[in-house]
């Protein structure tokens, strides 16, 4: 491959936001090979690290939902464990009563 002669190429780039470079001319007489390099944003290193990124953050979101699920439960099963222990002083008052009035009914008989 022969070496480009800087007089003989003429480009300009143009900045068009953030790393891009748009190339708006480019003249090479047409007996010169050229070589080109450029880089894209998108490249495979780059998709390949934001589809970590993507799966690393719909781990975290569905962590974050099965731990507000868990919270949810965590409150439904502790209130639902109240009203049974609430419940159950409340059967063994009735059967303490009701264990007195039969021991009244076998000493009156």
């Amino acid at each position: 491959m022969q070496q480009q002669d800087s007089s003989q190429v003429k480009h300009t780039t143009r900045h068009i936001g953030s790393s891009a470079h748009m190339i708006t001319t480019a003249r090479v007489p047409a007996d010169k090979r050229i070589r080109i390099a450029f880089s894209l944003n998108d490249s495979p290193g780059n998709n390949l690290q934001k589809k970590e990124l993507i799966t690393r953050l719909d781990e975290a979101e569905k962590e974050n939902r099965d731990a507000a699920q868990l919270t949810k439960e965590y409150a439904d099963l502790t209130d639902e464990n109240r009203t049974l222990k609430l419940t159950q002083t409340q059967c063994v008052e009735q059967l303490e009563k009701l264990r007195i009035q039969y021991q009244k009914r076998q000493g009156s008989s």
